[in-house]
């Protein structure tokens, strides 16, 4: 009942912004189990709750995502923690207008492996979002990532759709959010439309 309210909220938010989009999130497990002694029943109304959503989205045209987050940092808890998992998902629901949102940031601290997972997840890719690991700041922050190669890999596989910067910005926002720009200080993004980057960041 209460994914049910939510999904009604989340769409009635989503035709007043025109956003065509909701993130359709999987929910965490009760404190104290253990993922393997849940994660059958997790599944099973993760999925119920997923073709609910999906007839839902279909009557407004929209797309529900499914964001894999990491376990290890961000939350011990929440039940979708892989792109495979969120794809063996997908496969069992089996509607279209579910995709998955994949977001850099978890997925290398679950299995990094970057280019092989955009790869082999990209059919099913439906939204990217970015931040640098570890500190979770602005691609050209340091860390392990190598955002300029990796845009570059989604131009090649033909990826159209926005980037979402989920990130926590270092320093003033104007100046840190020059790396998308082009500008002679951050040189190494060179983005074609209608490939866009979009902050979705607070």
């Amino acid at each position: 009942a209460a994914f049910r309210e939510g999904l009604a909220l989340a769409v009635k938010y989503a035709k007043t912004l025109g956003c065509p989009r909701i993130h359709l999130m999987a929910g965490r497990l009760p404190a104290g189990t253990k993922q393997a002694a849940m994660a059958l029943e997790m599944e099973a109304t993760f999925i119920e709750n997923l073709r609910y959503a999906a007839d839902i989205l279909a009557q407004e045209d929209m797309t529900g995502l499914l964001e894999p987050m990491n376990s290890r940092i961000t939350d011990p808890r929440y039940f979708l923690t892989t792109p495979h998992q969120a794809a063996a998902i997908l496969e069992k629901v089996g509607r279209p207008n579910l995709r998955l949102q994949l977001d850099i940031f978890h997925c290398q601290i679950m299995d990094g492996n970057l280019t092989r997972n955009l790869e082999m997840y990209f059919p099913l890719i439906g939204h990217i979002q970015v931040g640098q690991v570890p500190g979770r700041h602005e691609p050209d922050s340091p860390g392990e990532v190598n955002f300029p190669y990796l845009f570059q890999l989604l131009e090649s596989l033909g990826y159209e759709g926005y980037v979402g910067c989920e990130y926590t910005p270092q320093g003033e926002w104007a100046v840190r959010s020059s790396w998308c720009q082009g500008d002679q200080d951050h040189p190494w993004v060179s983005i074609s439309n209608p490939f866009s980057v979009k902050h979705t960041c607070p």
